[in-house]
């Protein structure tokens, strides 16, 4: 059998060049941070519950530092996978998040300014020839303050190579199975940690009350099934129909992707005519996460989740353990693994440095994704500030 190849010289067309952009119909609203939250299983009071955010420093509703994904039609990926690869699927490898100040609330008008970064080739034990390539998202609102920068980390690999990693294998294609006894436990961990957020309330963390080596709360949820996935889906603004200014230099096919998998995902001449051909749910690249038999097309055993709901539920654990008076300043995450339908992913942290910084107070802080069988699904670092105890 010969050896697959991977050819990426088209993707030196587009590395630094700033890319069409895709803008939001409407305003950000309070509906749009509900769904989110709700979707990404963070139960943080000041995301849904009006009258607690009310009572907050910030007097109102306000985004998750995780939220700015959403408002960018490939949550971000966009800018990172870019350019013909020919015969290519494609995964996410990874996030790394710098955050400015700025938080998002309902009223906001977000938009994204995507430019290529790089790629390199890499020979992987999976797929053989395989292409990480980054792209930049940079997310300001109306006021032209600049919210975030995203720094995408895509993983293109030859479309025989993923079929191929998975050829007559069916390990792993059921669901793992959890008795009631199991899941009742399962909930009891989870209140573990939104009890923690429910402890700290409006209070702040103060950057002294911390120490080097203390270990975060454990955060669990799951077990993932299509339904969490779809839910997830239907979070990210830019999949309601109608939803998104669409692009109209995307075609899935020039990106590589070919046959059942390249579809008409986010096409904004289709999405008049037949919107359920273009929203990624049933048809096209995105449907591999919802659908077991076109995940097993990419090489995935059963449906899996999105690299960057994974990347939100890192944001939302450094967010929720820093409270609403501390702020992620810097994360970088790399993705291992997807989450998938059946199992449940525990995230664990440690605080392994502090700082003083240009003035402020940060926090080094470690992350680790498992499931149940302690399969590493992502890592992460994190540099948090929090507020210095008043003398």
């Amino acid at each position: 059998m010969s050896t697959p190849t991977l050819d990426c010289s088209d993707l030196d067309n587009y590395i630094g060049k700033p890319m069409q952009p895709a803008r939001m119909v409407e305003a950000v609203a309070n509906t749009d941070i509900r769904r989110w939250a709700q979707a990404m299983h963070y139960p943080n009071r000041l995301h849904y519950d009006g009258a607690y955010a009310l009572e907050s420093r910030f007097g109102q509703l306000i985004a998750p530092q995780s939220f700015p994904v959403t408002m960018d039609d490939g949550h971000g990926s966009a800018p990172s996978c870019i350019g013909l690869i020919p015969n290519s699927h494609m995964l996410f490898g990874g996030d790394e998040w710098w955050f400015y100040g700025a938080s998002i609330r309902a009223g906001d008008r977000i938009w994204n300014e995507r430019i290529p970064f790089d790629y390199t080739i890499k020979n992987t034990s999976s797929f053989g020839p395989t292409c990480f390539q980054r792209g930049d998202n940079f997310y300001y609102n109306q006021h032209g303050d600049l919210i975030a920068k995203q720094r995408s980390t895509s993983i293109r690999y030859n479309q025989s190579a993923g079929e191929a990693s998975m050829s007559g294998d069916q390990s792993g294609a059921d669901d793992p199975v959890w008795s009631d006894d199991d899941l009742e436990s399962l909930e009891d961990r989870k209140f573990k940690w939104i009890e923690m957020l429910h402890e700290l309330g409006h209070k702040p963390r103060y950057w002294d009350s911390v120490t080097v080596g203390d270990e975060l709360p454990e955060r669990v949820f799951g077990p993932h099934s299509i339904v969490s996935f779809a839910t997830e889906w239907r979070s990210y603004t830019f999949t309601q129909w109608g939803g998104a200014h669409r692009r109209t230099d995307l075609d899935m096919a020039e990106l590589g992707f070919t046959g059942p998998m390249a579809g008409p995902e986010q096409d904004p001449t289709i999405e008049r005519i037949n919107p359920e051909q273009t929203d990624g749910a049933y048809i096209g690249p995105s449907r591999g996460h919802l659908f077991p038999r076109w995940a097993r097309f990419i090489g995935m055993p059963r449906g899996y989740g999105y690299g960057a709901s994974m990347g939100a539920w890192i944001s939302d654990y450094f967010g929720g353990w820093a409270g609403e008076w501390g702020f992620i300043r810097h994360s970088n995450c790399n993705y291992r693994s997807p989450a998938l339908t059946g199992d449940i992913t525990i995230q664990t942290g440690k605080i392994t440095g502090k700082l003083i910084e240009d003035g402020r107070h940060l926090v080094q802080i470690e992350m680790r994704m498992t499931n149940q069988a302690g399969a590493v699904l992502a890592t992460a670092k994190a540099e948090i500030e929090l507020p210095k105890m008043p003398d």
